[in-house]
């Protein structure tokens, strides 16, 4: 914690917080090594060259949305259907974008664009806790997350090469236990956790289905559920 006797201008206090930022999300960043291995990998069973596929990985910066357009790619799917899909399954950003806001408007430019290419289902994972120079924390976290995922993704690239079909060792299992390690710690009440469960349920059950975009819509019904759940329980408290 930083102390009282530290004023804000100090730039040790700066450096303290991004720092803080560091350690806070390195066990994210761990976790999404299997991750970043096969976006890596995936990338050069797509065509793409070493150069390319890590620049995807520099550039894009978006595990959940390179993999699948990778997928997609390797399927023949048409552009425009490649472009709708990443853009549905990043919608949550925007939201994250909403919580930010007020801390994060007040920033000049060069902030603001940074923790913008910088944000991340990771990233949203440890800002909530605000502390002083908040900015500088988040900084340190999302680069720091941001350097790992393309150290991650050029192991990936390199190890195309001399382990084949590394996409059938099911490290795509990283993903959903990422997520289940940020979703977690924000279910501290029952209308949340309901929601989670609802959202679980009926994805395993869309799926089972053959219905697309199956995650999408049992987090919409879920979050439905949990906002239905809230307000029912304010009424009759």
């Amino acid at each position: 914690m930083l102390t009282d006797s530290v004023t804000d201008d100090t730039p040790m206090t700066v450096t303290r917080a991004f720092l803080n930022g560091v350690v806070k999300i390195l066990p994210l960043c761990f976790a999404v090594l299997p991750w970043g291995l096969l976006a890596g990998s995936m990338a050069i069973q797509a065509g793409l060259t070493t150069l390319q596929a890590v620049g995807m990985s520099a550039l894009v910066f978006a595990g959940a949305a390179q993999l699948m357009t990778l997928g997609l790619v390797m399927a023949g799917t048409p552009a425009l259907t490649i472009i709708i899909s990443v853009f549905l399954i990043t919608t949550q950003h925007y939201l994250y974008a909403l919580y930010l806001r007020e801390d994060i408007s007040r920033q000049p430019l060069k902030h603001r664009l940074m923790l913008g290419f910088l944000l991340t289902d990771e990233l949203f994972a440890v800002s909530i806790k605000k502390q002083q120079h908040y900015i500088y924390y988040l900084l340190g976290a999302g680069s720091c997350f941001y350097l790992c995922w393309v150290l991650f993704s050029l192991c990936g690239v390199l190890l195309a090469a001399s382990v084949p079909n590394l996409d059938q060792y099911h490290l795509d299992f990283s993903i959903v236990a990422t997520f289940i390690a940020i979703v977690i710690p924000f279910i501290k009440n029952l209308n949340t956790l309901v929601g989670v469960l609802v959202s679980v349920i009926l994805t395993v059950v869309f799926l089972s289905l053959g219905i697309k975009s199956a995650a999408i819509l049992a987090g919409v019904i879920g979050m439905l559920t949990a906002t239905c759940l809230q307000n029912l329980r304010e009424r009759t408290a």
